[in-house]
């Protein structure tokens, strides 16, 4: 088995690095030497945040280079583009269809670009698009969009539920766990029919 390549991103505060957690949790769990590396840049002012986690037999490197993702996890659109270059060719796209305006937009030095999924779709990615803020308000916080969107990586992945729910388990603190099942079994729905 090779090494498999998944980049996470999206803004400050959106719980990325609890979604890598979740995610490596997992991975080591079913025997996989896993690496991570987190790049938070200004994450604290609402900036770009990137988490490689990289996972197979042996992995000598936590970083993903350009044309090597295998799968793109978005918790935001613009995220989704502007990192789009790492995806490999025949690569997975999963994306929070959420905007959230970066300081530039705001200060009116540039402008949010205009149907960005769209232009994404037409590249003929593999993608798959949901609106995971509206299911994690279902699951009773906005805070949830995180693992949300891992409930839907889950259902692209080879390891069954219950790993993921041992994850959450280890993970989530008890008083905000049933919520974030809730959050996760959403996300999961979403793309398992």
């Amino acid at each position: 088995m090779g090494t498999t390549s998944i980049i996470i991103v999206g803004v400050g505060g959106q719980g990325t690095l609890l979604a890598s957690k979740l995610l490596g949790n997992v991975l080591l769990s079913q025997g996989h030497d896993v690496k991570v590396s987190e790049v938070h840049g200004m994450s604290q002012r609402g900036g770009s945040v990137v988490t490689y986690v990289r996972y197979g037999e042996k992995v000598y490197s936590p970083i993903v280079t350009e044309g090597e993702a295998d799968l793109i996890l978005a918790f935001e659109r613009l995220e989704a583009a502007r990192w789009l270059s790492y995806l490999k060719k025949d690569g997975k796209l999963i994306v929070n269809d959420q905007r959230i305006t970066p300081m530039p937009v705001i200060t009116g030095a540039m402008e949010y670009p205009e149907n960005i999924l769209e232009k994404l779709k037409e590249k003929g990615i593999q993608i798959t698009a949901l609106d995971a803020l509206s299911l994690a308000e279902q699951a009773g916080t906005a805070k949830a969009v995180n693992v949300v969107l891992m409930g839907v990586l889950s259902a692209s992945m080879p390891f069954p539920e219950e790993i993921w729910q041992a994850a959450l388990e280890k993970c989530v603190p008890a008083k905000f766990l049933d919520m974030n099942k809730k959050a996760f079994a959403l996300g999961r729905a979403a793309v398992i029919k």
